[in-house]
């Protein structure tokens, strides 16, 4: 346990990756934190308005990105200035996503069903993130021996093949288990066996003459977001805060 706790987290060099996933989900966690203050009308916290303009935390945000993107770039992995990159990045990454719903709709829809995609976001990120930390690498590249991976022909094939399941997997309307598959192969092989989504790029076309598998598609899909809908959202209600009351505040 020490020596991959070494290996994975406090080795040279993973210590920024560390503390910008750090940061990034203190972030996340104090900015929804203060929305939520500022929708329910309690606490000192205003919203930033400028001649009549709302200045989105996604502003301060992308600049972040770009500062502590640009200076680690320039600093390298190691030393206090990378550390100091990395939490501004990771604090800006975490402004950015929190209102990733309003980047891609171009709409105000923090509070909305919509916005609820801010938070999926998140934690996917987080996720990722966590898992990069851990010592996962694309592709199952970290799984192989010393000698496969000096051998051409078996690095190739191997990325190759986890490769074509992450592509099978979004095909089938799964993004979520293929991102993950990216840095977890399995992940990416179950979801590739698997029967895919309807309405997805593959349903609909090796589905189409395919009646039983429409069929079975259709049945699965409906059990799986009965089971696991109402679980999810109560999840991001938590988190998000979507179903707290709003109470505004007057203006004197």
């Amino acid at each position: 346990m020490g020596d991959w706790w070494y290996r994975n987290i406090t080795e040279p060099g993973k210590l920024p990756l560390l503390l910008a996933l750090l940061s990034f989900i203190a972030t996340f966690l104090v900015t929804r934190t203060v929305t939520r203050l500022i929708r329910a009308g309690r606490g000192p916290f205003r919203n930033v308005s400028t001649g009549g303009l709302h200045i989105h935390h996604v502003v301060p945000g992308i600049v972040l990105m770009v500062v502590g993107g640009f200076g680690a770039v320039g600093s390298g992995r190691h030393g206090v200035t990378a550390c100091v990159c990395a939490v501004l990045f990771g604090v800006g990454a975490g402004l950015v996503l929190d209102e990733f719903a309003l980047v891609l709709h171009l709409d105000d829809v923090y509070w909305t069903d919509e916005g609820r995609r801010s938070v999926e976001v998140v934690v996917l990120a987080a996720a990722l993130g966590g898992l990069v930390v851990s010592g996962f690498s694309p592709l199952g590249v970290n799984d192989m021996t010393q000698d496969e991976q000096h051998d051409r022909g078996a690095l190739i094939t191997t990325l190759t093949l986890n490769f074509v399941f992450v592509v099978i997997t979004l095909l089938k309307g799964k993004p979520r288990t293929a991102i993950v598959g990216v840095l977890v192969p399995f992940v990416a092989w179950f979801g590739a066996v698997r029967l895919a989504r309807p309405g997805s790029v593959w349903a609909r076309r090796w589905y189409r003459h395919r009646h039983r598998a429409r069929a079975r598609a259709l049945l699965r899909a409906h059990r799986h977001d009965r089971r696991w809908l109402k679980v999810s959202r109560r999840f991001q209600d938590l988190v998000g805060g979507f179903r707290e009351p709003q109470t505004p505040r007057r203006t004197p």
